[in-house]
């Protein structure tokens, strides 16, 4: 069998993909390497989202490629977003791949090993459907087992103006209900006390399997699986966020009080031309329902810098909405021209060094907004998981129900005891220190 080295690029979805790779992988007697140079195999599951991730795959790629040369590697495979995308150009530019699969051909990873090492004419190649549903229950968890990603559905049926999604993972398709819950006790056995629901829209869960929204009935169900004790949303359109939604949410004690918004603008003539379903209005009147309906809930957005036709007053209005409002967590990423998409071919393409601009500034106003938030936490007690140790600096770090893990702050505090990852404590904050929160175990 043979030692297999995986790179996972992008996304919390395309990272679900490939943990079922590697459970698929193990359960063919493969065994795994931290180490490229001692890897018979190397697969590489890419992101294409946005020009950077496209940059990034094809070099991991081609560094990849260096250890055929310099280390055991008899086999390199590429698999996910910018394969599909990219589909009949990859090999062709890329000779240096043995097999490539699709963003729904990650099943077929144990045949594209083994037809990759049996060194054939011609690299293997597998693009199922791009619209069919692969379901693999086994998954090696790369997290830490004390938290995991749930996928409840695949594509996306918005086709946003600026967004390639819907051309490279089909449309929008719920994962069926009973499979979710088997998939989440499963994971509660082995341990993972988060559960971090993610879709490329979780909030049109179930319309096109049951014909109507039907999250708030999925998490009613995971909250009644033992042992997972905080349940998290990531990726809800504020068009889609009903009041049972809200209702839901705020009368759980397990749904963490944190919701993902991706709003990419504030100026209704953007939102128009990115062809969004709301405007600034509606966006902050939701707002106002969610935190008067839940007064301490989180709230995390993102924005786009220098979409097609963005003027500085459309900046501006971008830069006012965000400080009127006072997002807890935000980020920002300059506009990604992507081929194929409607926006490629539109007018006023803004310069790069603007868009950079633009971005750093709403970043400084959003950090202002940050640190002044996080002093206010001083004195005020949250339950904390634990997420490791800092041998260097003697403290644990671990997460409030306000941050999502890679993307968010943390929250330092010693102790004494031996914590494992994933146990709760209750932490009074002291300090704040810039993103991160800084406290003592009661």
């Amino acid at each position: 069998m043979a030692a297999v080295h995986f790179l996972s690029l992008g996304c919390d979805k395309n990272l679900t993909d490939s943990e079922a790779m590697l459970g698929l992988l193990q359960k063919a007697g493969h065994r795994f390497t931290d180490d490229p140079s001692e890897a018979d195999v190397i697969v590489v599951n890419t992101c294409s989202f946005i020009g950077d991730a496209k940059e990034e795959s094809i070099q991991a790629i081609l560094d990849m490629a260096s250890y055929k040369e310099n280390g055991k590697c008899r086999a390199l495979i590429a698999a996910g977003c910018l394969a599909e995308r990219y589909k009949d150009q990859i090999l062709q530019e890329l000779p240096e791949l043995d097999a490539v699969l699709g963003t729904a051909s990650y099943p077929h990873i144990t045949e594209a090993v083994e037809a990759a090492l049996a060194e054939k004419d011609a690299p293997f190649a597998c693009f199922e459907d791009k619209n069919a549903l692969p379901l693999v229950r086994e998954r090696i968890l790369t997290t830490g087992g004390h938290y995991a990603y749930l996928k409840i559905a695949e594509g996306c049926d918005k086709y946003c103006t600026y967004c390639a999604i819907p051309f490279v993972r089909g449309r929008y398709r719920s994962i069926p209900m009973e499979e979710l819950l088997l998939q989440a006790r499963a994971l509660a056995e082995k341990g993972v006390r988060e559960l971090i629901l993610v879709a490329q829209e979780t909030t049109l869960y179930g319309t096109d399997l049951y014909g109507r929204k039907a999250l708030p009935d999925l998490l009613k169900e995971l909250e009644e699986i033992p042992g997972i004790e905080w349940i998290r949303l990531l990726y809800g359109y504020p068009e889609e966020l009903t009041e049972e939604m809200i209702e839901t949410i705020g009368a759980s004690s397990k749904i963490c009080h944190y919701l993902d918004l991706p709003i990419q603008h504030a100026a209704d003539t953007v939102l128009a031309r990115m062809g969004r379903h709301t405007d600034r209005r509606e966006v902050t009147e939701l707002i106002r329902r969610l935190r008067e309906r839940i007064p301490d809930i989180a709230l995390r957005t993102t924005l786009i810098a220098g979409f097609p036709g963005e003027t500085e007053e459309e900046h501006q209005e971008n830069l006012a909405f965000i400080r009127e409002i006072g997002f807890d967590r935000l980020g920002v990423f300059c506009y990604s021209r992507e081929e194929g998409t409607a926006a490629y071919k539109m007018p006023g393409q803004v310069p790069k060094r603007t868009k950079e601009r633009r971005r750093k500034e709403l970043m400084l106003a959003q950090q202002e907004i940050a640190f002044e938030k996080a002093r206010a936490m001083k004195g005020r007690t949250l339950d904390v998981m634990v997420e490791g140790y800092l041998p260097d600096d003697g403290v644990y770090a671990g997460r409030s129900y306000m941050d999502a893990p890679e993307v968010d702050g943390l929250v330092f505090f010693a102790d004494d005891r031996d914590l494992e990852s994933g146990r709760f404590v209750r932490v009074r904050v002291t300090e704040a220190r810039e993103y991160d929160l800084v406290g003592e175990v009661l």
